[in-house]
Parts: C-alpha cells; sequence; structure tokens
C-alpha cells in the first residue's frame, strides 16, 4: 500500500495537512477551536480577534449582502489523510461526479453570517468570512424555496442545537443520529423539520469510482468503509443536495479544471455569480 501513497505524494505534491482554518487555532488550545467553549473565549477576549485581511472584508460584505438563514453552502476543500498525503477533499468530490466535498449551513447572527458545519473536531461554528479560507476549489450556494421558508429557521435551530451538543464527528458515514458527518448534518437539518433534500446512495455507486482505481483502492485500505455504505453526497445535477428540487442556486459554481485539480484561478465574490474567490493560502497565513 505505501507504494501506492508515495505515488500520490508524487502526483499531489507534498501537504503538512492542515487547512487555513487550522492555523488560526491558538497555540495550546484543546478541544474543539470552533466549539462553544472556544466562541465564548473568543468573545470575552480570552483568544485573540481573528485578523482580517482584505479578501475576507470582501467576502464578509457580500456574506452580509447575499446569505440568509439556511442558505446551504457548498465548497471544495482540501482536507487530507495519511499525514497530507492522501488529498481526501478532492478523491470524494471527484469521485462522485460533485464539484463539492463539503456543506454547511449559514445562520445570520447580529447582522453577520455564521456557518455551522462538522470536521473531526465536532460541531463548529465559523464567521463566513472564516469559513470560506478553506474553500479550495468551486463555491456555491443553495436556498430553500420561497414557500419552505419556515424550514430553514428549523435548519438553522437544529445546527445550533448541534453545536451546544457537541454531536461528534461520523467517521462511520452512518445513517443514524449518534454522531454526523458534514453533508449528513446539512441534510438532518433540514429533515428535522419534515423536509428532505435527498436521498444517500452508495459509495460503490459513486458515478466516477471506475476513474479513479488507486484512489479508490487507497481509500478502501485507510478505512473501514464498505462500497456498499449509504452515504449522502454534496452532488451534481443528478444526485445528492445539490439536485434538490426543494432548493435553488444563489451563486452558482465555475467551471472546474481537470481532474483533482487543485483549484481554480482566484477571483473576487461577486453578487451575480460570474466571479469566485478562493482564499489563497499564501493571504491566510499572512493574518
Amino acid at each position: 500500500m505505501w507504494s501506492f501513497i508515495w505515488c500520490l505524494t508524487t502526483i499531489f505534491g507534498g501537504h503538512d495537512g492542515l487547512e487555513p482554518t487550522d492555523r488560526l487555532i491558538p497555540p495550546g488550545w484543546k478541544g474543539n477551536p470552533w466549539g462553544p467553549v472556544a466562541s465564548r473565549a473568543r468573545a470575552t477576549g480570552e483568544i485573540p480577534p481573528i485578523p482580517m485581511t482584505p479578501l475576507m472584508k470582501q467576502w464578509d460584505q457580500w456574506g452580509r449582502t447575499v446569505l440568509r438563514d439556511g442558505d446551504i453552502l457548498l465548497r471544495r476543500g482540501d482536507a487530507r489523510l495519511l499525514f497530507g498525503h492522501f488529498p481526501f477533499s478532492r478523491f470524494i468530490a471527484k469521485a462522485s461526479g460533485s464539484l463539492y466535498s463539503h456543506t454547511g449551513i449559514v445562520s445570520v447572527e447580529g447582522g453577520a453570517p455564521f456557518v455551522y458545519d462538522t470536521t473531526k473536531a465536532g460541531v463548529r461554528r465559523q464567521p463566513f468570512s472564516v469559513w470560506i479560507l478553506d474553500n479550495a476549489g468551486p463555491f456555491g450556494v443553495k436556498r430553500v424555496r420561497p414557500e419552505l421558508a419556515a424550514h430553514a429557521a428549523a435548519a438553522v435551530r437544529f445546527c445550533r442545537a448541534a453545536f451546544e451538543r457537541q454531536v461528534p464527528f461520523d467517521y462511520e458515514l452512518s445513517l443514524d443520529d449518534r454522531a454526523f458527518y458534514c453533508v449528513e448534518m446539512t441534510e438532518k437539518a433540514y429533515r428535522s423539520s419534515g423536509l428532505p433534500l435527498s436521498e444517500p446512495i452508495r459509495l460503490g455507486d459513486m458515478e466516477n469510482m471506475s476513474k479513479f482505481p488507486v484512489c479508490v483502492f487507497v481509500f478502501l485500505q485507510i478505512s473501514d468503509l464498505k462500497l456498499d455504505q449509504l452515504v449522502f453526497f454534496p452532488g451534481n445535477e443528478r444526485h445528492g443536495i445539490w439536485s434538490s428540487k426543494n432548493l435553488v442556486t444563489v451563486y452558482p459554481p465555475a467551471t472546474p479544471a481537470g481532474p483533482l485539480d487543485r483549484g481554480q484561478a482566484e477571483k473576487k465574490p461577486s453578487a451575480n455569480g460570474e466571479g469566485q474567490k478562493t482564499a489563497s493560502r499564501d493571504e491566510s497565513r499572512t493574518r
């Protein structure tokens, strides 16, 4: 197996396994750096405030203008396994035929957009201008249809409750409610009020599985997952949350590059969806 890992490292380059928001964690902080305890610590000044770069300010203003409670944010991150050698986010997105690997739900609090999602650290609450820093590719926004707006409020309440309880991360990608992975929490937030967005599909039925045999082999070797496992996906026009008839597109994605691409050219946020900007890693490191 390690020969395969060596090949992946050669193809995709070195990576320390950290995403930009990981670099914002105060030295020595224990526990979820974006959980309830950390949020209160930031509010009281125990944790220093996060410096806003010009790009972050632009995204913050865009979010205040465009985003609403319950909006579903979809991004392609750069989360990795095996000490940064396995490009997990890109693999899941490409193998499932999606532009995206991660989802979150917006809550407008005090006039500012925050995003509730979950990672291996647990359920998080991040300012949108921080959350977007981990975007490494396409970014899109979906919203429930106007006649279904009451479900958006219920979804936000669900996320806040999961945040306060600190529901653990679902490494098994199971369909029960003991733990959540990101798309599962988004889906169940809306299902909590009776509005399903999508149906789970088998891992083995991912649209592009056959195109990435090496990545599939490594993925199965480093996890306990099986190909018959039912999983919720960000999806595309044919399946997953993106395809939901109960949602409308607020911000469409740009066209991605080739297989397992490293990201798109950087563009500033645009209210009409024709220009996008992924926060650069260089800028995120100099905040």
